[in-house]
C-alpha cells in the first residue's frame, strides 16, 4: 500500500513559508516523491516546487524567496496521476477571479467524468492529477463571491478530499462530507494553521484547536475564521488505515492518540491470538506500538529485535517494484544476538502483497530464530482503496485470493494471525465503529465508485525538464 499526501497551510504569520517548511518536514512520512510551497504576499504568489524530499527541495535561498504572511504546502506520493514534475502540488492558476492555489489529500471518485465535461467546455489541463479539476470548476463559476464559488465547486466533486488552498485574500481548508482523510486546525500566536496531522502543529509550537469537521469549510481572512458546514451526512466514514499505518504515532487523528490506539490493537491481538514465545518484536517503526500492546497484554517480553535504517524511505512509497525490492533488503536488519535460538512473535501493522513479509521471514531465519509467529494488527487487505491510498490491484492483494493458511505457507512463518475487523474497531474507544471506512478490509465502499482505476488525461501533458 502506498501512502497518500500531506497538506499544510498558515495564515497571518511573518514567517509563513518557514513554518510551512517545518510543517511539511513533520508530514514527510505521508509522501516522499515531491514537495511544494506557495506563499502569498499582498496578492502576489511565490512558488517553489520540485521532486524529492522536503529537505532536498528547500534551502535557505528558496525559503527566502517565498515572501508573505500566508503559505500552503504539500508532500506527495502519486495516488492519482503519475510521478512527474507537472503533478507536483500545490497547483495554482490565474483565473478571471484572481489567483488560486490548492493542495489536496485524497482522491476524487468522479474526476474522469468532470474532466470530460470541462475539456469539452474548452478547459486546458496541465497535469494528470484530479486536483486540477477543482481549479477549473472554480475558474468557470460566474459568481464573484469567493465563498459561494468555493461551496458550489465542492458540491460538484465526490470522493475523498482534505484540501488547503489560498486566493489573494484568504486561506481555506475543506474536508469532504465523509471525512475520509484527516485535517486539523491549529494556532501559532495569532496565526491560523491547517495540517493533515497534529505532529506538524507540534513541531512549529502551534496549539491544536480542533479537527475540521466532515463536510466543513473554513475560510480564514484578516477578519478571522468563518466556518461553513456545506454538507452533512448521517455518519462519517473516516479512514481507519490512518490509525493502522499512515499517521505518525505522536499525532492525534480523529480525536484519538494514534499511539494509544495502536497499543490497543496489540492488546486485542493478544486476546485473539495468544502465543507461547520468548520474545515479542515489532517490524519498525509502524509496528512498534501494537507490539508493545501485545507484550503488555501477553506478558511476553518486548525486544528491539530488528534495527531499521532510517536513511531509507518507506518501502510502500517507492514508485517502482525494483526500488521497493532494494529498499527491503537494506532497510531492516535482524539483531541476531538477541534472536538466535528464540521463539518469537513478530507484530506488523499490515500485510498487503506478502512479498516483503516473505523476505523478512527469510532474514529472521538466517539470524537463527527458532520459531516465528507473525501477527498483523489489522485485518487482511482484500480490496483496493479509491479514497486516497494507492492500493495495489486486487490481483496483487494476497489476502484477496489466498487463505490465511496459504499466506502463512507463502511467507514461511510457523503461524499467522490477523486482527479481526471487530477487534480493530472495538480498540478505538469513544468512537462509533460505524464512523470508519473499512473498505480495504471488507470491500464495503461507503459511496459509489464512478471512476474506477486511475484518473489521467487522455493525452500526455507538457513535460518539465
Amino acid at each position: 500500500m502506498k501512502d497518500e499526501c500531506g497538506v499544510f497551510g498558515v495564515f497571518g504569520h511573518l514567517e509563513a513559508s518557514e513554518l510551512c517548511y517545518l510543517g511539511l518536514y513533520a508530514l514527510q512520512h505521508r509522501g516522499q516523491e515531491s514537495a511544494g510551497i506557495i506563499s502569498s504576499d499582498n496578492g502576489e504568489f511565490y512558488v517553489v516546487k520540485d521532486m524529492g524530499l522536503v529537505g532536498e527541495v528547500f534551502d535557505s535561498n528558496r525559503l527566502e524567496s517565498l515572501k508573505g504572511t500566508a503559505a500552503i504546502g504539500h508532500v506527495r506520493y502519486s495516488t492519482t496521476g503519475s510521478s512527474h514534475a507537472h503533478n507536483i502540488q500545490p497547483l495554482y492558476a490565474k483565473t478571471t477571479h484572481g489567483k488560486l492555489a490548492i493542495a489536496h489529500n485524497g482522491n476524487l471518485t468522479n474526476a474522469a467524468h468532470l474532466h470530460k465535461i470541462l475539456k469539452d467546455d474548452g478547459a486546458l489541463f496541465q497535469s494528470t492529477v484530479d486536483t486540477e479539476v477543482l481549479l477549473h470548476i472554480m475558474a468557470q463559476l460566474k459568481t464573484m463571491d469567493f465563498s459561494d464559488r468555493l461551496i458550489q465547486a465542492l458540491q460538484k466533486i465526490e470522493g475523498a478530499f482534505s484540501l488547503v488552498g489560498m486566493d489573494e485574500h484568504c486561506l481555506f481548508g475543506v474536508r469532504d462530507p465523509h471525512g475520509f482523510r484527516p485535517l486539523v486546525l491549529g494556532k501559532k500566536d495569532e496565526a491560523f494553521v491547517l495540517a493533515s496531522e497534529t505532529c506538524a502543529l507540534d513541531l512549529i509550537g502551534a496549539s491544536y484547536e480542533r479537527e475540521i469537521r466532515p463536510g466543513e469549510c473554513v475560510i480564514i481572512t484578516e477578519s478571522g475564521l468563518q466556518s461553513i458546514q456545506y454538507s452533512t451526512i448521517a455518519m462519517p466514514k473516516q479512514c481507519v488505515f490512518e490509525h493502522v499505518y499512515f499517521a505518525r504515532p505522536d499525532s492525534i487523528v480523529y480525536d484519538q492518540s494514534v499511539h494509544k490506539v495502536r497499543k490497543a490493537f496489540g492488546r486485542v491481538l493478544a486476546n485473539e491470538f495468544p502465543k507461547k514465545a520468548d520474545l515479542v518484536i515489532a517490524i519498525p517503526d509502524s509496528g512498534n506500538s501494537a507490539a508493545l500492546g501485545y507484550s503488555e497484554a501477553s506478558g511476553i517480553p518486548f525486544e528491539f529485535g530488528i534495527t531499521r535504517n532510517h536513511y531509507v524511505g518507506r518501502t510502500f512509497i517507492q514508485p517502482t517494484q525494483s526500488v521497493r525490492n532494494f529498499s527491503v533488503r537494506i532497510k531492516l536488519n535482524p539483531v541476531s544476538a538477541i534472536l538466535r535460538g528464540k521463539s518469537i512473535v513478530v507484530v506488523d501493522d499490515s500485510l498487503v502483497r506478502g512479498t516483503t513479509a516473505k523476505r523478512r521471514i527469510v532474514a529472521l531465519r538466517r539470524a537463527g530464530v527458532k520459531e516465528i509467529h507473525v501477527l498483523i494488527s489489522s485485518p487482511p487487505v482484500i480490496a483496493p482503496c479509491h479514497f486516497g491510498i494507492d492500493t495495489p490491484e486486487e490481483s496483487q492483494l494476497i489476502a484477496n485470493h489466498k487463505t490465511v493458511d496459504e499466506i502463512c505457507d507463502y511467507i514461511g512463518a510457523d503461524s499467522l494471525g490477523f486482527l479481526s475487523r471487530e477487534g480493530m474497531l472495538s480498540a478505538i474507544e469513544g468512537v462509533d465503529s460505524r464512523a470508519f471506512c473499512t473498505a480495504c478490509f471488507d470491500a464495503n465502499y461507503p459511496i459509489e465508485i464512478k471512476d474506477k482505476g486511475k484518473y489521467s488525461l487522455e493525452s500526455d501533458p507538457i513535460h518539465f525538464c
